[in-house]
């Protein structure tokens, strides 16, 4: 089972990135697909998660109104639009799928990991 993020990049503050993450080798529809990101010297922290099955979604409080979290199910991936990012969203964005009835926003629940995208937003 493979997770694959892609879509990071330099943007400067204020723009838009658009994060991809495809699922090989099984389908996630049992799961719940987060984002989560990690700064240099900093913890890895929770982002956003969708539930496949409905599509109920959670946000950090810090992205609220700035990123969306969606998924494909013909294309077996789950994305994530990156809206009015600021200097502070550099990061390594990670995606990571997790088991129904755990805790979304702790990353202990996730049992499957992509291998990270960089984000660099300039100011």
């Amino acid at each position: 089972v493979q997770l694959q993020a892609s879509g990071g990049g330099l943007v400067q503050a204020g723009g838009s990135l658009s994060l991809s993450c495809a699922a090989a080798g099984r389908t996630f529809s049992d799961r719940r697909m987060g984002w989560f990101r990690q700064a240099p010297g900093k913890e890895r922290e929770f982002v956003a998660a969708i539930n496949w099955i409905d599509s109920s979604t959670y946000y950090a409080d810090f992205v609220k109104g700035r990123f969306t979290i969606s998924r494909d199910s013909s294309k077996n991936t789950v994305s994530l639009q990156m809206n009015g990012l600021k200097p502070e969203d550099t990061a390594t964005y990670y995606c990571a799928a997790a088991r129904f009835g755990t805790v979304v926003r702790d990353s202990r629940s996730y049992d499957y990991w992509g291998q990270g995208t960089q984000v660099t937003v300039s100011s």
